[in-house]
């Protein structure tokens, strides 16, 4: 099951829905997504969300077309996105591709990428999609496999501490049982030689930001 959930930063293009958006895929958005989902002439199946970003009529549009309203109170601990997260965890999503969760205000950016590491959202394959841009957490264990395009970018950033014992095949810039720091920058603008990757390591949780299309040069 794969659900793709848009949220209330910066709309996704037409190319993304293009790219990511499959025939059988559930859609939901968190609260103000639904505004770029109506744009775009899609129904979602739930918008969920205190409704805080969307209208009344925009609410009513929804509701008339039959889409189901998950409202929930103002003062809460848990993002929108958040919510959704948990809610396409819970019914069994085993693919879920976040559309329209960057940009805006740098601090709703930066928590909306956190949530990648939730518990929760253990043994869920989970992508952050923007444009030429995939943003996923790789966790310890077994063997990671990175598939795109020769020349790709890949950064691997430490996520809320050091990594430990980490091993990289098919990277211009190879790791052989080394660390990464949390902090510097080293793992920043790798090379995809091929079109695989395998990456593994022994402890910690790592972003993986891959980049097709883009320079390496920073």
């Amino acid at each position: 099951m794969r659900t793709i959930i848009i949220a209330n930063g910066e709309p996704p293009t037409g190319d993304d829905l293009q790219t990511w958006l499959r025939d059988g895929d559930t859609l939901i958005c968190a609260d103000g997504g639904a505004r770029a989902a109506l744009a775009y002439g899609l129904l979602p199946e739930r918008v969920i969300g205190d409704f805080d970003s969307l209208t009344d009529a925009e609410l009513d549009r929804l509701a008339q077309r039959g889409v189901l309203l998950e409202r929930h109170p103002i003062n809460k601990d848990e993002t929108d996105l958040e919510l959704a997260l948990l809610h396409s965890a819970s019914t069994g999503s085993d693919e879920i591709v976040v559309l329209g969760a960057l940009g805006g205000r740098l601090d709703q950016t930066v928590a909306n990428v956190m949530l990648l590491a939730m518990p929760q959202l253990t043994g869920h394959k989970v992508v952050i999609a923007s444009g030429a841009e995939q943003t996923y957490i790789l966790r310890p264990g077994t063997p990671c496999e990175l598939t795109g395009h020769v020349g790709d970018v890949i950064s691997l950033i430490p996520f809320g501490g050091d990594i430990t014992g980490i091993n990289t095949e098919g990277l211009a810039y190879p790791l052989h049982d080394e660390p990464l720091f949390f902090g510097p920058a080293r793992g920043v603008s790798n090379v995809l030689l091929g079109e695989r990757a395998t990456i593994s390591f022994t402890s910690g949780l790592l972003l993986c930001v891959q980049a097709t299309g883009q320079s390496n040069n920073l």
